[in-house]
């Protein structure tokens, strides 16, 4: 009996591949997400997948989860310490900062991308070590409209998928003004309560922090807790009222939620997540605030900004529980079947003619006999299949054969091209 060869490598723990089919849903996905913000003049920006561990430590705060716990952390040769990055809006800035994008004269700066981040979690289903996200910032304005804005590209993005049992989850956490008196009056208040050693230090470095844990017997301890729009300045409040009367106009639906801080440090005044409610403990599609001091944080000058992250993981996820299949083109349209020598160079000529006149074209590689070809022109998802062998070339013909109705037909081998791009309309 011979024994099946498997490879002894497999992904990480905690990380996934994408492979065909499946991969094709994800892509779909991101293009989604990515459509609503292209059309609203946001340019697609890369940014490496490591970079200096200081750069989040400022940015995304030393107290947070993900940088005391959650980041993968290297030191190269040179002695550099370099971290796989967790999220993406500190590197977007950074790298707007350094090629002076916010110099150019017209800001706000906006852009978007789309990469995989990584985190060292205990994976669960909704929650990997490595995932894959679409964000979008605008660098460099204070304008609630700007707020709005991305809360209803986002909001699009979601809908144009299908998706409807999301929520939008919406806050305020207020600014350098009126912050501090509240983080204060928080701070007295979660003293008094009956907390774990890693919680208590949490509330010197950053109190907010612990109403977003999700332990039910700390949240019972929180039923009281002073909430931050009781504490928020006139400027704060009237900007926050501002972005939900812009949403309201647009036809957004929100839920305003006091207790939303979101795991990271560097948010200001407006807050915002997206949850979907077939995906149980880990609910959270997207989200992301405005976060009007990073830019200094990093070493900037002041550049208000907003922007938020959809991870296409857990929209995939959003997608599954609501039973939703996204209706996706086949890969390939044709499918090309030679019988003997000649016919497989005349076939591959026209194959190569049919893609680069846009038709998605596959070919019977290998040699195969007609029944296992056509088996894999079946397979491929091939609405036509081309067909051809002597006789066919001395005639001047290829047999086109409808796969959906089984019908056959001789065509002109100068007119296959013309023919299958007038059936596909």
């Amino acid at each position: 009996m011979t024994k099946v060869s498997v490879s002894t490598f497999k992904a990480p723990k905690g990380t996934y591949d994408l492979t065909p089919p499946d991969s094709a849903v994800y892509l779909a996905v991101r293009e989604a997400i990515a459509a609503p913000v292209r059309r609203a003049g946001y340019g697609y920006i890369e940014t490496p997948g490591f970079e200096q561990v200081e750069l989040f430590s400022r940015g995304v705060g030393e107290s947070t989860d993900i940088v005391t716990k959650e980041m993968y952390t290297l030191t190269t040769r040179g002695g550099d310490q370099l971290a796989l990055r967790p999220e993406g809006t500190a590197s977007v800035l950074r790298a707007a900062l350094e090629a002076n994008l916010h110099k150019g004269g017209n800001l706000p700066v906006k852009l978007w991308y789309s990469g995989s981040y990584y985190r060292y979690e205990r994976p669960q289903a909704g929650r990997y070590r490595h995932f894959s996200q679409v964000g979008a910032e605008a660098i460099g304005a204070e304008d609630p409209a700007l707020d709005a804005e991305l809360i209803i590209l986002a909001v699009d993005a979601y809908k144009s998928l299908g998706l409807r049992n999301f929520r939008l989850l919406l806050n305020s956490l207020g600014d350098k003004e009126c912050r501090p008196a509240y983080r204060a009056a928080l701070q007295d208040f979660l003293r008094g309560l009956d907390l774990d050693e890693d919680t208590r230090r949490r509330i010197d470095i950053n109190p907010l922090r612990v109403l977003d844990d999700k332990r039910e017997s700390v949240q019972q301890q929180l039923v009281g807790a002073p909430m931050l729009r009781d504490h928020l300045c006139e400027a704060c409040k009237a900007y926050h009222e501002q972005v939900r009367e812009l949403l309201t106009a647009a036809g957004v639906a929100f839920e305003d939620d006091p207790k939303l801080v979101r795991g990271l440090d560097y948010y200001t005044r407006t807050t915002f997540e997206f949850v979907h409610d077939g995906l149980g403990s880990q609910s959270a599609v997207g989200g992301g605030g405005r976060y009007d001091g990073l830019s200094e944080m990093i070493g900037g000058p002041a550049l208000p900004s907003v922007g938020w992250a959809l991870g296409v993981d857990r929209t995939v996820l959003a997608l599954k529980a609501e039973g939703i299949e996204l209706e996706l083109p086949a890969p390939t349209q044709v499918f090309a079947v030679p019988l003997g020598e000649e016919a497989r160079t005349k076939l591959f000529g026209l194959v190569t003619e049919l893609r680069r006149a846009g038709v998605a074209t596959d070919f019977a590689f290998g040699g195969k006999g007609l029944k296992n070809a056509m088996k894999s022109a079946n397979r491929s998802g091939a609405r036509y299949a081309l067909v051809a062998g002597e006789r066919d070339l001395a005639d001047g013909v290829v047999q086109l054969k409808d796969l959906e109705s089984g019908e056959q037909r001789p065509v002109a081998f100068d007119t296959v091209v013309s023919e299958l791009l007038a059936a596909q309309g």
